[in-house]
């Protein structure tokens, strides 16, 4: 997955954070602690004073896959696209 390809994707889930966020009935709070971050960053990340990790995109995927409601929006969305998918079921080389 390209740079360019992951910086889309992160900035498509900082746009509708606010409302994942919601649809889960989780504060700010509430999400930092699910997310481990602090609710300082959540919310500079929500007010686009701070840029979303890749790691952070990568456990708000993980956090709002696992719920119906917000697995349908991060695909209507195109925020879990099948790029994505296919980069994280991809199994990792190792040395062993």
């Amino acid at each position: 997955m390209t740079t360019e390809t992951r910086s889309d994707l992160i900035d498509k889930m900082t746009e509708n954070l606010p409302v994942l966020r919601k649809k889960l009935k989780l504060s700010q709070e509430g999400l930092a602690e699910f997310i481990g971050i602090s609710r300082y960053t959540v919310m500079l990340i929500e007010t686009g004073k701070r840029r979303m990790t890749w790691n952070t995109f990568l456990s708000l995927v993980l956090l709002f896959d696992k719920n119906e409601e917000t697995a349908v929006l991060l695909r209507a969305l195109e925020i879990y696209t099948d790029d994505l998918d296919k980069m994280i079921k991809q199994q990792p080389e190792t040395d062993l």
